[in-house]
């Protein structure tokens, strides 16, 4: 893996390693039993890392219930027993609103001296889902502030699908039994989320669940507001990963900028010209 930034700034002062006090940028999202995100807080902040978890450790704490790794963790198991419970609220409400899911194997490649000696199917737990969950919340969290806010911003956005393309997915699936509700040539998440949940565990589920990806718009990283079709989101953006993924650093940086009240015309400007 080739790092964004210098070695010595992502694995370093950037990288939150075990008992490290480690400036940070931070959400701080006050959540219901419902799984709303009732308050929230967008502040400079330190963090001071307990432990520096593997999903592997997690995974094995919240579904496994391993007894060795419960007790080697046995003052955070609590912690992670309430975290794998508010992940599910949080996806229980975006399953509500429509959000689609592609559940597809991502890749996982080994490079040994240079050369890849392993390519495989990367497995996610539930450990990876808690992680998604709480970042799916911030990004939208920020967004939308920050629409309100009227500042200029970096969205993370995507569009409708073209109605001929949901046109003709609708009918391939029809030959397999799977209908699509078109109304008024626009075609809601919802639809595409019900979709993939009949098709899953079938034979045709990889198939169908690809040419449903492939008949979505991409996203795109906009100025605009737009929404985002696949997360059933209003808002959306990127902002979890500054030190490996360049929009989210811009937004860190605007964020800044404007919690330290120094978002002037001047700056305003500047961003926009810029963004």
């Amino acid at each position: 893996m080739i790092p964004m930034l210098p070695e010595k700034l992502s694995n370093g002062i950037c990288s939150l390693n075990a008992g490290k006090d480690r400036l940070t940028l931070s959400c701080l999202m006050d959540i219901d039993k419902n799984g709303n995100i009732v308050s929230h807080k967008i502040c400079e902040s330190v963090i001071n890392v307990n432990e520096r978890m593997t999903y592997t450790a997690v995974s094995a704490i919240v579904e496994d219930r391993d007894p060795e790794t419960m007790e080697r963790y046995s003052e955070l198991v609590p912690l992670f027993d309430l975290m794998l419970e508010v992940s599910d609220l949080l996806r229980e409400k975006r399953r509500q609103r429509g959000s689609i899911d592609f559940d597809f194997d991502e890749s996982k490649i080994v490079v040994e001296d240079g050369k890849v000696s392993y390519i495989g199917a990367y497995e996610r737990r539930r450990s990876n889902g808690i992680i998604e969950d709480f970042m799916l919340a911030a990004n939208e969290t920020i967004a939308e502030d920050y629409f309100w806010q009227e500042i200029p911003f970096v969205y993370r956005t995507h569009d409708k699908p073209d109605s001929e393309k949901i046109a003709k997915l609708s009918t391939f699936i029809n030959n397999f039994g799977y209908t699509l509700h078109i109304g008024a040539d626009e075609v809601h998440p919802k639809e595409l989320q019900k979709l993939l949940m009949k098709v899953d565990g079938t034979d045709e589920e990889s198939l169908i669940s690809r040419l449903t990806l492939r008949s979505m718009k991409q996203a795109r990283y906009t100025t605009a507001c737009t929404g985002h079709f696949g997360l059933a989101a209003n808002y959306y953006c990127h902002f979890t990963s500054p030190i490996r993924r360049y929009p989210d650093l811009q937004i860190h940086r605007i964020i800044k900028e404007n919690i330290r009240g120094r978002m002037n015309d001047n700056r305003r400007e500047h961003y926009e010209s810029i963004l």
